[in-house]
């Protein structure tokens, strides 16, 4: 375990009409206990769970990889400033960490593959293979396989995204083995129930201002699943709250 509390400094938002500081959820919400080396933020889209694992990110110093910038319609100068207002304790002193997301994960892949032109050896860390060369899948498991066992804070954002649910069920035996170590604390975004169900894990909801803590069986993800598994609940019907 490395940080223990993430204090969201709501009273000194610079403006409460704009995202993200329009968000209910982060306004409404003061701090957030991380007790597990395993930390999960659930929620509906737009809840805000990324918005605020990309903000811890940028307070703990850990680098974003960005794809190709391109003209956008509006800009919002203060869509990455959130984390201004965070206040992140640790419990012995800063560590290094990643920041994990499947849309920018191929970019890291292209820039290490650039890298392994002129010193081949970068790729031996992988798995002694270039990631453009496997499977979205593949690459992501032999990212995770090699990371992981640095001492670290590793902040995931829909890790699930390119997993089958047999690769989920192999991330999840890599975050506990990983988690109990000692070594690495996990933060991680997810709209999985497999990764959910994670017994020692703590789970924050998105779903209600202020952001709480909810137990698995209390995910909005796992009622849903259940329903639909039951035979309860079907294609055509209204998501019932």
């Amino acid at each position: 375990m490395h940080i223990k509390r993430v204090t969201l400094l709501s009273e000194k938002f610079p403006r409460r009409d704009v995202y993200p500081f329009n968000l209910e959820t982060l306004s409404s919400t003061k701090h957030l206990e991380l007790q597990s080396p395993i930390t999960f933020f659930v929620g509906e889209n737009g809840s805000g769970k990324s918005t605020l694992l990309k903000a811890i990110a940028l307070r703990c110093r850990i680098h974003i990889w960005k794809g190709i910038e391109r003209a956008r319609f509006a800009h919002n100068p203060y869509e990455e400033q959130l984390y201004r207002f965070l206040n992140v304790e640790w419990r012995n002193g800063m560590v290094p960490g990643s920041f994990f997301a499947s849309e920018i994960f191929r970019n890291f892949a292209q820039i290490l593959d650039e890298w392994a032109v002129s010193d081949p050896g970068v790729l031996e860390y992988f798995g002694d293979g270039s990631l453009l060369t496997q499977s979205h899948g593949q690459s992501h498991m032999a990212f995770f396989r090699s990371r992981f066992k640095l001492e670290g804070v590793y902040l995931l954002d829909e890790p699930e995204n390119a997993l089958s649910p047999r690769r989920q069920l192999e991330l999840m035996r890599i975050l506990d083995g990983m988690g109990r170590a000692g070594h690495a604390q996990f933060i991680i975004a997810t709209h999985s129930p497999i990764l959910l169900a994670h017994p020692l894990a703590t789970i924050y909801s998105f779903d209600s201002a202020p952001i709480k803590r909810v137990d698995y069986q209390q995910t909005e993800h796992y009622r849903i699943y259940r329903r639909f598994l039951t035979g309860e609940h079907t294609y055509d019907q209204d998501d019932e709250k």
